[in-house]
């Protein structure tokens, strides 16, 4: 047995810490997000809802890749890198519940989810807004001479705006450390690639503004954390940004709204054979990383952590009402705000 074992453990990339953290980092997020749509359903959580089930990689190989100290922003498909990181599920739940103990006090709902203290400077609503927001963070971090690093996400539809094409065009001049991830699930809102761009690789868009830049399969996590490995490495050397198309797919539609006419159950069918969770269980079982009752366990205790952040979003309470112009204004006696 000893022997298998050591057998085994030479065919495997990473640390068995390494495999098990992407499992159960995945996996947390995709229980939480089933949950979150079987509670949307419901009306426990009410306006838009954007699940990341089947991304779940984009998020968990990119924090396994970079450091403590490092930034991350993204669109408001947001819920995926905050759960990766270590935001307490309890305060995630909360916020989609719209309860006064949630990531941003039940103001911002499942489209503004921020955490100060894991470094995720928020979901952003506006399609492509976040992009010179993290071109805006990497320089600071540039200009405080930190050397941490800004990783910024958007979806396929975002790289259409003008303010992709500008934050790049500084990024790449100011050498700002950078990197700029497209999580490209194919449909935007529910626009084939193909249909809205001669451009369909979408990594090439990078290769204008001389940004090296590069195509990642974004269903297995490996890829991805060794993607953005690379590019941290070049960001932390001053050389500047990488642009990182991560090939991806949403198993749900675009929100909890979506119909998905624009693409048939075939094509999902296709690509839940790749689910990126499956993915890496697989290669933990087959190389003899854990056992299937050390997963079973891993299950079990997600299973209880999202029972608890159900619980904690129910039991808590909606925001007063004298909360509703806090939080907006750094400074507290802004002549515009009515009392």
């Amino acid at each position: 047995m000893a022997a298998a074992k050591k057998k085994a453990a030479a065919k495997t990339k990473y640390t068995k810490e390494q495999y098990m953290y992407w499992y159960e980092s995945m996996m947390l997020q995709r229980k939480f997000e089933e949950k979150a749509g079987q509670l949307y359903g419901q009306q426990k959580i009410r306006g838009f809802c954007h699940l990341y089930i089947g991304q779940e990689a984009c998020a968990s190989g990119a924090v396994s890749a970079l450091e403590k100290d490092d930034k991350y922003i993204t669109s408001y498909r947001d819920h995926g890198q905050p759960l990766a990181l270590g935001t307490s599920p309890g305060a995630v739940m909360a916020e989609l519940f719209g309860k006064a103990t949630g990531t941003t006090k039940g103001k911002g709902g499942s489209m503004h989810i921020f955490d100060k203290e894991v470094n995720f400077v928020g979901g952003h609503g506006i399609v492509g807004a976040q992009i010179p927001l993290g071109a805006g963070i990497a320089f600071a971090e540039k200009y405080k001479e930190t050397g941490n690093v800004c990783i910024c996400y958007m979806g396929d539809g975002a790289v259409r705006q003008g303010a992709f094409h500008e934050a790049f065009n500084l990024a790449m001049t100011w050498k700002l450390p950078v990197i700029f991830v497209v999580e490209n699930n194919g449909y935007a809102m529910g626009t084939a690639v193909a249909r809205s761009s001669n451009i369909s690789e979408l990594y090439e868009l990078g290769e204008s503004y001389d940004i090296p830049s590069e195509p990642v399969d974004a269903m297995d996590v490996e890829a991805v954390h060794e993607s953005v490995s690379r590019a941290a490495a070049r960001a932390r050397k001053g050389d500047g940004p990488t642009y990182l198309e991560f090939k991806t797919y949403r198993f749900r539609g675009h929100s909890m709204s979506d119909p998905q006419k624009y693409r048939t159950k075939e094509e999902v069918a296709e690509w839940k054979m790749r689910d990126p969770i499956e993915l890496v269980k697989s290669r933990i079982l087959k190389n003899n990383v854990a056992t299937e009752e050390e997963l079973k366990e891993i299950d079990a205790k997600i299973k209880d952590q999202v029972a608890e952040a159900v619980k904690f979003a129910e039991e808590s309470p909606f925001p007063d009402a004298s909360e509703a112009f806090k939080d907006i204004y750094v400074q507290e006696d802004y002549p515009f705000v009515m009392e």
